[in-house]
């Protein structure tokens, strides 16, 4: 049934045990040529939102901020204005998008009679669901530890209590804070311990994968702009690919031979990108990015449909360049998601991207243009594959299979001395052939 303002209320009904959220973004005036625009801001936020299970995001709003109010972030009127409208809606949640100091979330809690979450807060809870590697739980525990420790100052109401003690260690005693900041220094110590075992077993996995050194191919972008299932249309993976902001956390890596005889590759989906990532998160989730940093090809997925899809691509390259992935490693841009454009439009962009280098125009849901991608992947890895001849003795039978086992072999004649071939290989598999020695 809908009410006067058209909300389907039996809707709401059936989920009465989740918690009622509302969003706000504040707008702050900015300018500029990748400024985005409020209202789609709010709409990534408020899809943010509904990417947590038990959220019920009731709506949201822009709310324009010509300064910011250090004690409460929003102006008086503003406040209770918002206070008036939470208590008719009954909120229980407000999901800032932005920053919150620690003093402007307990007072606009004690305005409002809500809990804050501010955009960091929500991403930690969203990366915390999604977290399914014991790599990505001890990442997110030590990344939101982190969050947590700056949620100390002049948060707490009991700043003052002392620690008991006999005076002879630590002076006089220590105040609360100073032993929480303490128990959270002990605890994420102990979290990078538990990291860095985790980490050597991944470098125990990437030296085993160098062994058989097929080509990494990574495939990054924005959240949802449709990595995920570009993968399984590639693999024929199951992994998690729903219309949702931070579907895939963890890397997922699958071998596969691309189809029409192209090569053998490793194929990477990695987490999705965001606009205004927090630092911290970028720190603490690069290992989960590292399989970019080794990709000998780095597909761009971008959701071409988006109205905001040239600012999202600048959000990714900016995170590419502060992990300092190289310009030197090839790159093809996919424009995903022609589907949900209208023909015309379709057209229009797909002859664009003829026309320009390392551009791929196509639907991972319909699968238009895959074809097209598949053999521009196996156009650039295979590019500098060169004909050379190949004398070995008979004695080196290790490098004998690695050279049939990587399919380099075009012919192959006995001699006395050993075999002699012909091979096709890449200037990488050369090199991994003469480390063999």
């Amino acid at each position: 049934m809908m009410d006067e303002n058209g909300v389907d209320t039996d809707a709401h009904d059936t989920r009465a045990h989740d918690t009622r959220a509302w969003v706000l973004h504040p707008d702050t005036y900015k300018s500029g040529g990748n400024a985005r625009k409020p209202d789609l801001s709010l709409e990534e936020a408020m899809a943010l939102g509904r990417a947590l299970p038990g959220l019920d995001v009731r709506g949201g709003a822009v709310v324009r901020l010509p300064k910011m109010h250090p004690g409460k972030l929003f102006g008086k009127g503003k406040i209770e204005e918002l206070r008036i409208q939470f208590e008719a809606d009954e909120i229980e949640l407000v999901l800032i998008d932005g920053p919150v100091s620690p003093v402007q979330q307990r007072n606009l809690e004690k305005a409002w009679n809500v809990k804050i979450l501010d955009r960091t807060g929500l991403i930690l809870e969203i990366f915390s669901d999604r977290a399914a590697t014991r790599e990505g739980v001890l990442q997110v525990e030590m990344a939101a530890l982190s969050y947590q420790r700056t949620r100390l100052v002049r948060a707490w109401t009991h700043l003052e209590r002392q620690r008991g003690g006999l005076g002879f260690v630590g002076g006089p005693g220590e105040t609360q804070i100073e032993a929480d900041r303490r128990a959270i220094d002990d605890h994420i110590v102990r979290l990078r311990r538990q990291l860095d075992k985790v980490a050597k077993t991944r470098t125990l996995h990437r030296a085993a994968r160098a062994k058989v050194p097929f080509p990494i191919v990574a495939l990054v972008g924005y959240t949802n702009a449709g990595k995920s299932t570009l993968f399984n249309r590639l693999t024929g993976a199951d992994v998690m690919a729903k219309d949702m902001l931070f579907a895939t956390l963890d890397p997922t890596m699958r071998r596969i031979a691309l189809p029409g005889g192209g090569p053998e590759v490793i194929m990477s989906d990695t987490v999705g990108f965001i606009s205004d990532l927090p630092t911290e998160l970028v720190a603490a989730f690069r290992a989960t990015l590292e399989e970019v940093l080794s990709a000998d090809l780095i597909c761009h997925v971008r959701d071409i449909s988006h109205p905001e899809t040239e600012a999202q691509k600048s959000d990714v390259e900016a995170i590419l360049d502060s992990l300092k992935v190289g310009a030197d490693v090839p790159r093809i841009e996919i424009w995903n998601k022609i589907d949900l454009m209208e023909a015309e439009d379709r057209a229009a962009l797909i002859t664009r991207a003829e026309r320009t280098d390392d551009v791929q125009a196509l639907s991972a849901v319909t699968g238009e243009g895959m074809q097209a991608l598949v053999d521009r992947i196996g156009s650039i890895l295979t590019g500098d594959a060169r004909v050379e001849e190949v004398l070995l003795p008979y004695a080196e039978g290790r490098r004998h299979a690695w050279l049939h086992a990587h399919g380099v072999v075009e012919d192959e004649a006995q001699g006395e001395d050993g075999y002699s071939l012909t091979v096709r290989w890449t200037a990488r598999q050369r090199a991994e052939f003469d480390a063999l020695k």
